[in-house]
């Protein structure tokens, strides 16, 4: 990491710019590959009040994604329009840190648990 270089910070966005991402605490239930995708994963998370099916490209980031995140509790973005990928629906978006730095991506975690729906901000 002692070469790591930030990226230059985006241009400014307002409070109520920021306001519309709806992002939330969700636990993942289950964890399945995706069949003809060798690097989609389908991760169900539940979020309290209901089950939302997430694609997310962490096949080959992980050595074993199933042990590494079920039941593990991180942040989604919940009010994207669905996006269909590999012919399934990715109903979220998952927050990781670092893919766009081009460094192996960790999650956004809570620091302790917290109820699943729960809103950041």
């Amino acid at each position: 990491m002692s070469n790591f270089a930030p990226a230059p910070i985006k241009p400014i966005c307002t409070i109520a710019e920021l306001d519309k991402l709806d992002i939330r605490v969700g636990t993942v239930a289950a964890v399945e590959f995706v069949a003809g995708s060798d690097k989609l994963v389908k991760l169900t998370v539940e979020f309290g009040d209901r089950r939302r099916s997430v694609l997310a490209g962490l096949r080959n980031e992980r050595r074993d994604p199933k042990a590494e995140l079920e039941g593990r509790q991180t942040l989604f973005v919940v009010n994207l329009a669905p996006r269909k990928m590999a012919g399934q629906i990715s109903e979220a978006m998952l927050l990781d840190i670092g893919y766009a730095d081009g460094i192996t991506p960790v999650l956004a975690i809570p620091e302790r648990p917290t109820p699943n729906g729960a809103r950041a901000g």
